[in-house]
């Protein structure tokens, strides 16, 4: 998931505070765009049980950094989570060091959207989200991340 938003994207006036579920980590982010990325992919169902859905902002404080673990999930992300209570916290996508952020951390404002859903052709056919959305296969998603300077490692 890239920091690039696909079209003017409203953002929040207020900084959003969220945390994870035991407290030890919380985090406040500015200027947050006021819409969710779904990712489908196989690695964030297995990070998450299903789909990954992300909020980002232009900036984002990070308080309790001693309760955070981080694993290298692939050559071009890492995902966060707190050591203490087990809650998934961020994905960021090393090439541009983009964060984003679980949207369960926070209490989102009434009217986020969907941004964009990517590789749902690895979405179970378990569940479904109604909302329309742009989609991206993971094929349109890689080009994507080669057209931004990902180099396959």
């Amino acid at each position: 998931m890239s920091n690039a938003p696909t079209h003017e994207t409203p953002r929040l006036a207020e900084p959003v505070a969220g945390r994870c579920l035991c407290g030890a980590v919380s985090i406040t982010v500015t200027a947050m765009q006021a819409e969710v990325d779904i990712c489908h992919c196989a690695m964030c169902q297995r990070w998450g049980g299903a789909f990954f859905a992300g909020v980002k902002g232009e900036g984002a404080e990070v308080t309790g950094e001693e309760a955070i673990t981080v694993y290298r999930s692939s050559p071009w992300a890492e995902r966060a989570f707190c050591g203490t209570c087990g809650s998934n916290l961020w994905y960021e996508f090393l090439p541009t060091k983009g964060r984003s952020f679980l949207a369960g951390l926070f209490d989102l404002p009434p009217g986020f959207g969907i941004e964009q859903q990517i590789f749902v052709d690895e979405k179970p056919d378990w569940y479904d989200i109604l909302q329309e959305s742009p989609m991206k296969t993971g094929p349109e998603v890689i080009a994507e991340a080669m057209a931004a300077g990902l180099s396959p490692d």
